[in-house]
């Protein structure tokens, strides 16, 4: 088929549109601009890349226009392609046509941890010979893309006559004229519920509304499935138990509160150092053994145990024989990312943007270095992330560092709903740390360059590009490790 994809450069669309090449369709689609990450990769996938947006690029009379959720219905392309009756659809009407059918759907849901514990899923299966279909909103590590499709036919009927799929499960809208959560279209048989915490606040105003489709993917698995919900989260320890038909495993880290539930698997983290996380797992009360992740902090420890759950039960592994492939999978890019060591300083790059998320980011940061100062960047991008409905929450997560260098907001919203960022900075400071808000990227780089020692952990945080601050800022300290050694400064 000849498909046009509207909004193509985002971190969802343009993977299906890799997708569906993959599959031998022919592909075009249109976005503002083709930045990193995805914008270079879509040429790569043979995607015919349109700049601007224009009822003219839909002259051709493509057979079906998948129209992106950040389009507005005033989108020249949109319009045009509704108004003149061209077949449309959004991305989850994409994936049920072409992708999933024949696989077993496996939906990795929740506000936290998405990416990373649905990389962790795809890389198990894949170990162990199921050769997975999915599409992930950040890179695998070790597949090298955010997408694949399921294998025509199964590899092994051990595991049933349906290859896995596996959905990282957006719960944003599909579009704006399909206001459900993306992954109510997944028809989920299997999924993993992480958390749930009030997020994108321009969507669902309040935690009731935020929770309604959480509420509806639960209930909607049929009594066949599977769900690994995380028994330390109240409101997923609460709305699995209201709502679930399909069959339950929790899991949950030692020491924490579960709500009366008992986990079916336990992890107790034993360790952390330069190679990752090491923790002791519990079946059932049973002891089942060390296991190790090169991922840092025990955030990460209950994903992977998650994911080793959901392998498990979902698809009739036996649990040692991913012991070795699990210690081998370092989740998604953009996720704990060591992007250098210039002149001694740790430069990392990370998508945490919620406060929970920046809170257990730096504290796994904090684990795995002891020494030296960890300071945090931190962009506020997001449209929760830019509102203030976390002004006294970032403070707190932010003084896990001990410096704290503020970005503006990435957004413009109105005066009264505005994260006030100068504000985070001075209550950092009241928690007895360092902290300041700074007008560009390039006042943050110079001040890191100036401030950042061999042995110290620069975490930067945002879930957009910001700026360019990561070659900005390895740029600077190499140069400063040049002069230092009396050497010519490399171009910038």
């Amino acid at each position: 088929m000849r498909i046009h994809i509207v909004a193509v450069s985002g971190t969802g669309m343009g993977p299906l549109a890799g997708l569906l090449r993959s599959l031998g369709h022919e592909v075009a689609g249109s976005d503002i601009a083709f930045d990193p990450p995805i914008g270079p990769r879509l040429a790569e996938w043979g995607v015919r890349c349109l700049t601007g947006f224009s009822a003219d690029h839909l002259a051709y009379g493509p057979d079906l226009v998948v129209i992106g959720n950040l389009c507005r219905p005033n989108n020249p392309e949109a319009r045009f392609a509704i108004d003149s009756g061209l077949p449309y659809t959004h991305i989850g009407g994409a994936l049920q046509r072409f992708a999933l059918p024949g696989t077993r759907p496996v939906v990795v849901a929740g506000t936290h941890g998405k990416t990373t514990t649905s990389s962790l899923v795809a890389g198990l299966l894949d170990a162990v010979g199921l050769k997975p279909g999915f599409l992930i909103g950040g890179v695998p590590q070790g597949f090298g893309t955010s997408f694949r499709a399921a294998p025509a036919a199964p590899r092994s009927l051990l595991h049933g006559t349906r290859p896995p799929f596996v959905l990282e499960g957006d719960e944003y809208d599909s579009a704006f004229f399909e206001k459900t959560a993306k992954f109510l279209h997944y028809a989920a048989e299997l999924v993993v519920l992480t958390s749930i915490e009030h997020d994108h606040i321009d969507l669902y105003p309040t935690l009731e509304a935020y929770r309604a489709p959480f509420e509806q993917l639960v209930g909607g698995l049929p009594e066949t499935g599977w769900i690994v919900a995380n028994a330390a989260d109240e409101l997923t320890a609460s709305i699995v138990r209201q709502r679930a038909r399909a069959q339950v495993i929790w899991y949950a880290l030692q020491n924490q509160e579960t709500f009366g539930i008992a986990p079916h698997w336990l992890a107790a983290p034993a360790g952390e150092d330069a190679s990752g996380s090491s923790f002791d797992l519990f079946l059932g009360g049973v002891a089942a053994g060390r296991w190790v992740t090169p991922l840092m902090g025990r955030h990460n420890i209950a994903n992977a145990t998650a994911a080793l759950a959901l392998v498990t039960h979902g698809f009739g592994v036996e649990p040692t024989s991913l012991r070795l492939p699990l210690a081998g999978l370092r989740g998604a890019a953009r996720r704990q990312d060591l992007l250098g060591t210039p002149d001694g300083v740790y430069v990392y790059d990370d998508f945490a943007h919620h406060p929970t998320a920046v809170r257990e980011t730096l504290l796994a940061f904090r684990g795995r270095h002891a020494q030296g100062k960890l300071f945090a960047v931190f962009e506020p991008r997001s449209a929760t992330a830019c509102r203030n409905l976390h002004q006294d929450v970032y403070p707190e997560a932010l003084a896990v560092a001990d410096v704290v260098l503020l970005a503006p907001l990435g957004r413009e919203l109105p005066a009264e709903q505005r994260l006030d960022v100068a504000r985070v900075a001075s209550d950092v400071v009241a928690l007895g740390k360092v902290a300041g808000h700074f007008p560009s990227v390039d006042e943050i780089v110079r001040t890191l360059s100036e401030q950042a020692q061999p042995g110290d952990v620069i975490a930067v945080l945002s879930n957009g590009t910001f700026g360019g601050i990561h070659q900005k800022l390895l740029a600077a300290l190499e140069q400063r490790a040049a002069l230092r050694r009396g050497l010519p400064s490399p171009p910038a």
